[in-house]
């Protein structure tokens, strides 16, 4: 092994582990914008799920997640991956290049560590979704079952080398594979869950139910908004050689370049439907942006780039208000920013990426939704007739934050 070929894999391997680290800090963007946008008393416990689903995900992933989704030449078929368990000698060894040239590049194990944080993400994104009346219990029982099967499975189909990459369906660093697949998680969830008391009237009527600490829901943005660097950037793979190193800067230019689109169209389009600018709409235009780039940011040019996340901050404005009118109860929005801004996101590629066609994608795009949907349904559905997944009336009136973890979040000062 020659000096160059040490360093690149040195490199790589940092590089990928670093952007890891990034993504994890999105776990943090999640916790906060959550935490801002649901009431003062459901903050502790959204901030105890948030936590709670990361390190489920870390353990389930390390299990068995990993190795559905990234079977190798164990594969079965492309449909389905087999099981086994555990990180195997494979992932943990330290001189894989002895492989030859065909080796990986990086060390496996860097790999494990980058995808296990996009398994949380896609989790964290059911989190918000469900907030203020699911049970704590119930929601961690279902992040084992999405983060060690459901997730992985369809992850496998297209970026383990199953059937839909040999349909050419593409999405560069998931749109659909971790946006789609957690927003139709939250939707099945939803959808059995029911709405919040007070949040929809008998005729119609939605009543808004403002969050407690917008200040801290803009927060969230930003840290989601940073970590995405390493979310699409780390997602190139390589960054050792120059044309790797280009096609980095892209990445990261245009993730940039979508998310301030994104906010600059979802403010105008709030401005001109409900005639102020509405931060909450500017926030989940930044999240749109972002979900609307990620299947493809690499090929557009950044003003491209910016039209494409634009494109998603309109649409999640509609998107928010169409999902009230229908009753869905989503108290951060996430249906709409991460799933029907992540279908746009697929929908998109083809406009600048030559390789991808509107069939293959919307076959993707199907199968991620139905596969996703019905596996998630049954499980909420088990869990419902099992254990129940929503708290009493008198729980949910009171705030989830007593109810179950015994704590609140902003507790009031008293002198003893």
């Amino acid at each position: 092994m020659d000096q160059v070929t040490e360093l690149s894999y040195a490199l790589d391997t940092f590089y990928f582990l670093i952007m890891g680290a990034f993504v994890m800090w999105m776990a943090a963007g999640f916790a906060m914008l959550e935490a801002g946008l649901v009431r003062s008393k459901n903050t502790a416990e959204i901030l105890t799920k948030n936590i709670a689903l990361f390190a489920v995900a870390c353990i389930m992933y390390m299990i068995v997640g990993y190795n559905i989704m990234y079977p190798g030449d164990s594969a079965v078929s492309a449909y389905w991956p087999g099981i086994s368990f555990f990180l195997g000698g494979d992932n943990a060894t330290a001189d894989v290049l002895a492989g030859g040239d065909d080796a990986p590049y990086y060390s496996n194990l860097s790999d494990f560590f980058f995808q296990v944080v996009f398994v949380a993400t896609a989790m964290s994104i059911v989190s918000g979704a469900v907030a203020e009346r699911m049970k704590l219990w119930s929601f961690l029982v279902f992040s084992v079952v999405m983060t060690g099967f459901i997730y992985p499975l369809q992850g496998y189909w297209k970026w383990g080398g199953g059937f839909l990459d040999a349909a050419g369906f593409s999405d560069f660093a998931g749109s659909g594979v971790v946006h789609l697949c957690g927003a139709t998680a939250a939707l099945a969830g939803v959808l059995l869950l029911g709405a919040r008391k007070g949040k929809y009237g008998p005729n119609g009527e939605v009543h808004p139910i403002p969050g407690a600490n917008l200040p801290l829901a803009t927060l969230g943005t930003f840290i989601l908004w940073l970590g995405w660097f390493g979310f699409n950037g780390g997602s190139e793979l390589k960054v050792s050689n120059v044309e790797e190193a280009n096609a980095v800067a892209m990445v990261f230019v245009n993730t940039n370049a979508a998310a301030a689109g994104g906010v600059v169209a979802a403010l105008i389009t709030a401005r001109l439907l409900f005639g102020k600018a509405d931060l909450t709409m500017a926030l989940n235009g930044a999240l749109a942006g972002l979900v609307a780039i990620t299947a493809e940011p690499l090929t557009p040019t950044p003003g491209v780039a910016t039209l494409i996340g634009m494109a998603g901050g309109v649409l999640v404005v509609f998107a928010i208000v169409f999902m009230d009118k229908i009753r869905i109860d989503d108290p951060v929005g996430a249906i709409s920013v991460h799933g029907v801004v992540g279908m746009w996101g697929l929908l998109a590629v083809p406009l600048t990426n030559g390789d991808a066609s509107f069939g293959s994608q919307i076959y993707g795009l199907v199968v991620i939704f139905a596969w996703t949907f019905i596996a998630s349904f049954i499980v909420w559905f088990a869990l419902k007739a099992i254990m129940g997944i929503r708290v009493s009336e008198e729980e949910e009136y009171e705030g989830v934050d007593i109810g179950e973890c015994g704590m609140e979040a902003y507790p009031e000062f008293t002198n003893k």
